[in-house]
């Protein structure tokens, strides 16, 4: 990965955090739109919620918030939308981050019930985007900041291009390159302390799941019975791994093709869960992709509104 001697970490080109400040609010609203279309419903009184269960000391309700009037709920709800889309687009980046994850954080303890990976991931990325330079490039808030320079002033402003921010402290990165690589190890043991290990047919019985789509039927009626046993064992020893396999600069490629694979499958084959796919191919693709890649990517937007 990152890491250099000591406690110090190679700086890191600033696409890395920007990819990941436009695209993850994108994926964790899309997660939410169908939540946030039924507010009063999802966090209100409209509808069912979970009675408080005292001081229980379960996990699954580690905090007891009461539903919120319908009104408030929606006022809650869209502003998760623009806080979202602001963190996306950089206006007031780090004001808009500690919204958006505060407002995420709320609503995952508020509905329980609706709380996925994508619900507990979407306030930790937010927190970790309003402690990093994520906002400095290919945002309203450098877009305005250059808009300020008068267009006469030309040497103020080629030499605000000149000073423009290219490099992070490398631990900002590294903190989603290590969210990635432990997430993936926790699910990877978690499967191998349930059933992954015992039975060599559980991925197969996954697809025909509710969350089953066309694409999934397809595959699992023609792809024969032992392929899903193989994707189940390369699937684990991905995820188990999966710190090796990104930090070792031979298989770090392997890894990260692998794993955009995986999520573009399980996107394709499993509906509603292609918002939690989204989010994970995000991180990777900001955390492991070249970086030549990445600032090929962003020319287009440098050229047009940083020049």
């Amino acid at each position: 990965m990152t890491a250099g001697t000591g406690t110090t970490f190679i700086p890191q080109p600033v696409e890395r955090l920007a990819v990941v400040r436009i695209l993850a609010p994108l994926a964790v609203l899309g997660f939410l739109s169908s939540r946030i279309a039924e507010a009063p419903e999802w966090i209100g009184d409209a509808g069912f919620s979970v009675p408080d269960l005292g001081d229980t000391g379960d996990y699954h309700q580690p905090l007891y918030l009461p539903p919120l009037p319908g009104a408030l709920a929606w006022v809650v709800a869209g502003a998760i939308v623009v806080a979202g889309l602001c963190v996306s687009v950089g206006l007031r980046t780090r004001a808009a981050c500690v919204a958006f994850g505060v407002l995420l954080a709320y609503v995952a303890l508020a509905d329980r019930l609706a709380a996925f990976t994508v619900s507990k991931l979407g306030p930790a990325v937010a927190i970790a985007l309003a402690c990093t330079a994520a906002g400095e490039r290919y945002s309203v808030d450098r877009w305005l900041a250059l808009r300020r320079i008068p267009a006469r002033k030309k040497k103020a402003r080629k030499r605000a291009w000149e000073e423009r921010v290219t490099l992070v402290p490398g631990g900002e990165v590294a903190f989603f390159q290590v969210l990635v690589c432990f997430f993936y190890c926790a699910s990877g043991i978690a499967k191998a302390r349930g059933d992954w290990l015992k039975n060599a047919h559980v991925l197969f019985t996954h697809v025909h799941d509710s969350y089953q789509t066309w694409i999934a039927w397809v595959l699992a009626n023609h792809l024969p019975a032992w392929s899903w046993t193989v994707l189940q064992a390369v699937t684990l020893v991905y995820e188990v791994l999966a710190p090796l396999w990104f930090a070792w600069n031979r298989s770090r490629p392997l890894a990260l093709a692998w794993g955009l694979a995986m999520h573009l499958m399980i996107g394709l084959m499993f509906g509603p869960v292609i918002w939690f796919s989204l989010l994970m191919m995000t991180l990777l693709v900001a955390g492991f992709a070249p970086e030549p890649w990445l600032e090929r990517a962003f020319a287009p937007l440098a050229r047009r509104f940083e020049v």
